[in-house]
This record gives structure tokens, C-alpha cells and sequence, in this order.
């Protein structure tokens, strides 16, 4: 897989079915439980290969969820952020740090 569409179009393949009878909350409840998975590994200072296998996880659910609500991930992140900050328009970004 070379692309963010193709990955998302994997978990809709993989689990969309069952991502739909769930439903958005439902699955949103699946990647924040993914995503305190993470931090728990990054607190406990796991091996890399742990918080790369983490990492994997928060990207699939958070897929997952976007598959529910009809959110084309790639095509919503690239217009956002078309190599450039949204908010200064700047890249690197010039914003004042907060």
C-alpha cells in the first residue's frame, strides 16, 4: 500500500460491515481505547517495535471511523494541509508557538 486511500479502503474491506453495525460511537470508542493503548506504551518507555504496532492500530481505527461517517481521509487531509501550514500558510510553519 502506498497511499492513505488504499489503507483506508483496506480496513472498509477488512472490517466495514462490522464497523457500520457498530456505528460512529462505537467505533470512536474502539480508537480512543487504541490511542490509550499507545500512551500507555509511550508511559511505560516499550520497545519501539510496541509503539510501532500501536501506532498501526490508532491509524486503522481511526480509519475505521472515517469509513462510518464517509470522511475520505486522503482527500480531506491533502486539502487542508496542501503542503503548508492552514493557519499561516507557511512550511515550515511560522505560527507562534503555544
Amino acid at each position: 500500500m502506498t497511499s492513505i486511500n488504499e489503507f483506508q479502503e483496506l480496513m472498509k474491506t477488512l472490517y466495514g460491515d462490522r464497523d457500520l453495525a457498530r456505528g460512529p460511537q462505537g467505533t470512536m470508542l474502539w480508537l480512543v481505547s487504541e490511542v490509550g493503548e499507545f500512551i500507555e506504551a509511550m508511559v511505560k518507555r516499550e520497545p519501539i517495535e510496541s509503539l510501532k504496532s500501536e501506532a498501526a492500530d490508532v491509524l486503522a481505527w481511526f480509519c475505521s471511523v472515517c469509513n462510518v461517517l464517509g470522511i475520505d481521509l486522503e482527500t480531506s487531509a491533502t486539502s487542508k494541509y496542501n503542503r503548508k501550514c492552514p493557519r499561516c500558510k507557511s512550511s515550515p510553519c511560522h505560527c507562534t508557538a503555544k
